[in-house]
């Protein structure tokens, strides 16, 4: 073989690992609806995704089984294991464990809903074993730049009723970023962060409790027009899925 039909050859397999290695990385799944479309056996569980690129592996829990499933959890609250009243930074990049409670960052969130179009489901539990919840049909969080800020509408009531509309349009708050509509600071003033506006009917990220005790109204991890703001919930979930 002459030494042009050598180089000839190695461009050729060259060029095969290149598009290999491209499509590897065009076919990594960046939210749960990939790992879903890309084997419809999978339960529900912990999965990476690559909502940012191929170098940013992220764990999320894919709820496969919700209203036909496809589900990213982005936010989850189960056992009050896990201290959501932090900083902007964390809130920014995330914290906690796919496995039990976490917060998929700012970041992840909004890169991941400004690639398609998502919806967005809220799951909650009370503690005497009620569970209901709200559906949106469009949800999006604007980059940093302009706050993170939310837009959600489209609400159908699974018996929750709607406690986030309120928010809509607003920008993220911490307690060391306050972006809200308030006087005050909504995030010191309810122990969490979220989309305050003037406050909140929903304050997913506050202090978790067991119930109706008394002790931190308007504090805990609450969802205003289902059970009042006296109530922290046994759990909630916020999870989004692609719109077809």
């Amino acid at each position: 073989m002459s030494s042009i039909q050598l180089v000839s050859v190695g461009l050729v397999l060259l060029a095969l690992l290149l598009d290999s290695g491209m499509s590897l990385v065009l076919h990594l799944p960046i939210d749960c609806s990939d790992i879903y479309n890309n084997d419809n056996t999978k339960p529900s569980g912990v999965y990476p995704i690559y909502p940012i690129g191929s170098t940013s592996p992220v764990q999320v829990y894919c709820d496969m089984d919700s209203l036909g499933g496809r589900w990213t959890v982005f936010q989850r609250r189960v056992d009050g294991s896990v201290n959501f009243y932090r900083p902007w930074d964390h809130y920014k990049m995330g914290f906690g464990n796919a496995v039990g409670e976490y917060w998929l960052g700012l970041e992840n969130l909004s890169r991941l809903t400004l690639r398609k179009k998502y919806e967005l489901l809220v799951d909650m539990e009370d503690f005497e074993g009620g569970t209901v919840f709200a559906r949106y049909s469009s949800f999006s969080v604007d980059p940093e730049v302009s706050g993170f800020t939310l837009h959600v509408s489209g609400f159908t009531d699974g018996g929750a009723g709607d406690s986030m509309s309120y928010h809509n349009g607003r920008k993220f708050s911490t307690f060391d970023k306050d972006q809200d509509s308030s006087s005050s600071n909504c995030a010191r003033t309810h122990l969490g962060a979220f989309w305050y506006n003037n406050c909140e009917y929903a304050n997913p990220n506050g202090v978790y409790l067991w119930g109706a005790d008394g002790t931190n109204t308007n504090k805990e991890v609450s969802w205003y027009h289902w059970k009042g703001n006296s109530y922290s919930l046994k759990s909630i979930s916020m999870k989004v899925r692609p719109v077809l």
